[in-house]
């Protein structure tokens, strides 16, 4: 069964919490880093992007940005921005994006978890992007960023959750996106950790590198420990665990650059051949099977359906549009490298599409329909990888909040 606990971490000064906190690493460039922590001294971006106080021709894996990282922790630490907890704790962690909330426990989960797939994963990892968060965590001693673990509801846990919030938070801002943050400290938290003991298995939905770089600092750590017991801090990472009813996933929508040498009746012809197809369709598809296609400035619709026997990654839309169009036709064999395809976050809107095409970026685009949770766990629990970029999470987990030391 899966394993958290409380944990003794720093987190932000009340009065500077929103300054602190900021978007995670991985979402935003050096530049748009640069932006956001203008004039903010205490943001958290100054250690996940250290970078942007250096150079700018500063190499972003060099020596230079892992130490200046961690002289910007604890100058944190030391000016009073982040503060130690008294005892253990776990937090509860809402977010509101317009009408969607979503309500997730702050905590800490074992590694061991995770080898032994009860933390099941359905991404591959890139090894740099690996190696930069494991070098960043263990030059820190410490996880500045939650994975983002989903499970399968539990009546008992929401009951623990919703006694809780009648309780005055510990946190209530509104960030400069529009996205509000809330945080209860439920110090102990015993009741919720005997109560996850029921939980058979959780799911990543988002922060596969920063999960797979914290089990290897846990590793690194334990061979280096001749006294190991398993129950050390660095055998434990931070993760906020959401009940999968309340999560929302938005398309992860596709552009490409060029036909592929085709004119464009030849390429329709060709996407007739391999879809049911609709002219004048709407820029949405509405449920699982449909894709919406922009060329020339008229929208198309695509219908599919995959084999009744059909395994849960082949069922997935994404995987339809690349095995009907974009490799056969596209010629695009391999997404994760190929030069010729944009992804663009659902967050975006159909708009941006039309944008990428009027513009001539791109000479078509695809607006999808989202990987359904219930989708991203059938795959997970069936050991297999989802084709990449198939999840779009909304809203994301702000860095800073709660922080894991070991």
């Amino acid at each position: 069964m899966l394993r958290i606990q409380a944990f003794r971490g720093l987190r932000p000064a009340p009065s500077l919490v929103s300054e602190v906190a900021c978007v995670p690493y991985d979402v935003v460039d050096r530049e748009e880093s640069a932006a956001l922590a203008a004039g903010k001294p205490h943001s958290l971006l100054h250690v996940d992007r250290a970078e942007i106080d250096l150079p700018a021709d500063t190499d972003p894996y060099s020596d230079a940005v892992y130490a200046k990282a961690r002289a910007n922790f604890l100058a944190l630490q030391a000016d009073g921005a982040l503060i130690r907890e008294t005892g253990p704790c776990v937090y509860l962690y809402q977010q509101r994006m317009g009408g969607h909330i979503q309500v997730g426990i702050a905590t800490v989960c074992h590694i061991e978890d995770y080898e032994r797939d009860i933390i099941k994963k359905h991404e591959k990892t890139r090894r740099d992007k690996e190696d930069d968060r494991t070098r960043l965590i263990g030059t820190l001693s410490a996880d500045t960023g939650p994975v983002f673990l989903t499970y399968r509801d539990s009546a008992p846990i929401d009951a623990l959750v919703a006694a809780v919030q009648k309780d005055a938070p510990l946190y209530d801002f509104t960030a400069p996106d529009g996205i509000q943050h809330t945080v209860w400290r439920v110090a102990g938290g015993e009741s919720l950790v005997e109560k996850f003991r029921d939980v058979p298995v959780a799911y990543v939905a988002d922060g596969h590198h920063r999960t797979a770089s914290a089990v290897r600092v846990g590793r690194e750590r334990r061979e280096k420990n001749p006294n190991h017991t398993g129950n050390e801090d660095y055998n434990w990472f931070l993760a906020v665990l959401f009940p999968a009813s309340q999560l929302q996933i938005l398309p992860y929508n596709r552009a490409v650059k060029d036909l592929n040498g085709l004119s464009k009746s030849d390429f329709l012809d060709a996407v007739a051949r391999a879809f049911t197809v609709t002219p004048n369709a709407n820029d949405t598809p509405v449920r699982p099977g449909e894709i919406r296609m922009v060329l020339d400035g008229a929208w198309h619709g695509l219908a599919w359906r995959p084999a009744a026997d059909a395994d849960p990654i082949s069922r997935l839309d994404v995987t339809g549009l690349q095995d009907r169009l974009l490799a056969p036709i596209l010629g695009i064999d391999d997404p994760r490298t190929s030069k010729r395809i944009d992804f663009i976050g659902g967050i975006r809107g159909p708009g941006e599409l039309v944008k990428a095409v009027d513009s001539g970026k791109s000479a078509v685009a695809f607006s999808m329909y989202p990987t359904t949770v219930e989708q991203l766990m059938a795959i997970a629990d069936a050991n297999q990888i989802m084709p990449p970029k198939s999840t779009w999470f909304e809203p994301k987990l702000r860095s800073g909040l709660f922080i894991h030391t070991f």
